[in-house]
């Protein structure tokens, strides 16, 4: 009877210590039709395509929408990845936690905080 009372006893202080207060957080998900289009932050472009490729560039530093750095893109949940195409045929993967992604704002954080935010042009 002892053991049986211990049993149930520790079971109920598992169940009490495993238990958290807290709401688990929400996660963000992302409407995926609303980041087709060109993107501008400053000198820095991005432009999205509806078949999931895109493309980079800077004109800072002189490189026009042709010459931009080809990449394609997917969105999980609230996790952008850019697959970026180098032209000796490697692949370099960029993923960003999207923030805001509006018709008009995109917004998104590197794993290093490093906030980036667009506006469509």
């Amino acid at each position: 009877m002892k053991r049986l009372l211990l049993v149930n006893l520790s079971l109920v202080l598992v169940v009490l210590f495993t238990t958290s207060c807290e709401k688990a957080e929400e996660e963000l998900s992302f409407d995926q039709t609303l980041i087709i289009g060109k993107w501008k932050s400053g000198t820095l472009f991005e432009r999205y395509d509806s078949d999931k490729s895109g493309a980079t560039w800077d004109t800072a530093d002189d490189v026009t929408e042709a010459e931009g750095q080809e990449f394609t893109w997917t969105i999980e949940i609230d996790q952008l990845e850019q697959i970026h195409i180098i032209e000796n045929g490697g692949l370099v993967p960029k993923v960003y936690t999207l923030t805001i992604l509006t018709a008009s704002t995109l917004a998104y954080e590197d794993d290093f905080g490093s906030v980036k935010t667009f506006s469509k042009q």
